[in-house]
């Protein structure tokens, strides 16, 4: 970057500022209480993300029989919406009261209520109640969490099961709320044929949205599978809208959760997040979930009475934290690298976009010259992956990078482009960092409405190119 002029750094924006976001971030997981949230609110608060995925917990709110004690999830939800933040709720997950299987399992989870008619009657209720207890406070109401992996459907996964529990389960919400939104699938596997025995069951038809989890270090590996995945779902039913539930990964080395075990670091992590971000984008989501809000333990397969048992601790957080004996994050939390990224993401595309191609191209139908920077081939255009933007003011964009592998590589390189007609004035933005660069005239080379960028710098994660006012006040 050296290159370049620095002339500023992306402004950090407050979530309540911000109207309209396809940015968001997981807070879930409080259903089990395994961290402390108070000292959480202003910093989530404070990356601009807008939509942030919470957890109903069954089992945390009917302790007795017909009884619901919601005091703990109003505290979160009101303590998120006064900060202009807006939260998303899963309904999940079992409950102990109603089914055998739940007196063991740490939190219930994946203890699904539907072997009996006492169960799925006290579901019914449970939902009935949520709903009508949150109305006007929660618009999006999510069905259960991963019913395609194991460990969230115990007894292994189903998708008719899944499929006639969604149904069920949204006649429940509709019927007190008809204005809320359903979102089926939080499909984890990238199964087509545990999709189609959900939407065989006619499921397609009570879903406003299908939510799906991507844990992949490279971005780009579940494009084909999900544009099988929408072509099939807008058959069923041309309404829904994808979101993007659950993607991260961790920031240092761990045993538990996706993706474990590699040589994660909190650079690679704030570059995984930029990466997705982008790709997500160019899917054209209505919103993506960044996974996770701070550092805790994973949580999915412990035993009641068993501590140790889920002490399976991950490092998804853009939030650093503490545990205390019983592997709970408390403390102060602390932002990582990623933290920056999010914020920069979030700032820079807040409000209205429209994902769409732009006048920019590779330099002359992909030129690969000897790169001056780095005395060697400029990266040629099949190598590089781009999505562009646009907005209503007439401004443009382009995010561009590399898409190396993220565990054994820390990239720099060079490519070229041209473009014709683009407005001014043309800034190029570090999304790790938020670094705002003007492009000097030895890189940027205008004739007329024509222009050539010779030799810009290029990243294993994305850059952005804005054309106008792209960059919101």
């Amino acid at each position: 970057m050296e290159r370049l002029i620095k002339v500023g750094d992306v402004k950090a924006i407050a979530s309540k500022d911000v109207k309209n976001s396809r940015v968001g971030i997981g807070f879930e997981k409080l259903d089990r209480d395994v961290f402390d949230p108070e000292n959480a609110y202003d910093p989530v608060a404070a990356t601009g993300v807008k939509w942030v995925r919470i957890q109903s917990g069954w089992e945390r709110t009917e302790k007795e029989r017909g009884v619901y004690s919601f005091e703990w999830l109003d505290s979160i939800v009101d303590n998120l919406l006064k900060r202009g933040l807006a939260p998303w709720m899963c309904l999940c997950y079992g409950n102990p009261l109603y089914s055998e299987r739940a007196k063991t399992v740490f939190g219930s989870v994946g203890c699904a209520p539907i072997f009996t008619e006492e169960e799925r009657t006290a579901w019914d209720n449970y939902v009935k109640a949520v709903v009508a207890h949150y109305r006007g406070r929660i618009q999006y109401y999510e069905v259960w969490n991963e019913p395609d992996g194991q460990w969230c459907w115990k007894h292994g996964a189903n998708g008719t099961e899944y499929g006639e529990f969604m149904i069920r389960t949204s006649k429940a919400v509709k019927s007190v709320d008809p204005e809320a939104k359903i979102i089926g699938g939080c499909q984890c596997m990238g199964s087509m044929r545990w999709a189609g025995d959900v939407f065989a069951t006619g499921a397609g038809k009570y879903m406003d949205a299908y939510s799906y989890h991507t844990y992949m270090a490279y971005e780009l590996m579940n494009r084909d599978y999900l544009r099988g995945l929408r072509s099939f779902i807008k058959r069923e039913n041309p309404a829904i809208e994808l979101i993007q539930g659950e993607t991260g990964t961790q920031s240092r080395w761990g045993r538990a959760g996706a993706l474990s075990g590699a040589a994660w670091t909190e650079r690679k992590q704030a570059k995984f997040m930029a990466r997705h971000f982008m790709a997500d984008f160019m899917d054209d989501v209505k919103f993506s979930s960044y996974f996770s809000s701070l550092d805790m333990v994973e949580a999915l397969s412990g035993t009641k009475g068993d501590v140790n048992s889920y002490k399976d601790f991950a490092y998804f957080g853009v939030l650093r934290a503490e545990f205390d004996e019983n592997g709970r994050a408390t403390g102060v939390y602390t932002p990582k690298p990623s933290y920056r990224t999010l914020q920069v993401i979030a700032s820079v595309f807040r409000e209205e976009f429209t994902v769409e191609d732009i006048p920019l191209t590779h330099a002359d139908g992909g030129y690969t010259g000897i790169s001056p920077r780095m005395l060697a081939k400029e990266a040629s255009c099949d190598q590089i992956a781009r999505v562009c933007f646009t907005r209503s003011n007439g401004s443009m964009a382009m995010a561009y990078w590399r898409s190396l592998d993220l565990l054994t590589t820390d990239y720099e390189g060079t490519h070229s482009f041209q473009g014709y007609d683009l407005p001014g004035p043309c800034r190029l933005i570090d999304l790790y960092d938020g670094a705002i660069y003007e492009i000097p005239e030895s890189i940027m080379q205008k004739e007329g409405n024509f222009t050539r960028f010779l030799h810009l710098p290029i990243r294993d994660y994305p850059l952005l190119l804005t054309f106008g006012d792209f960059l919101l006040d």
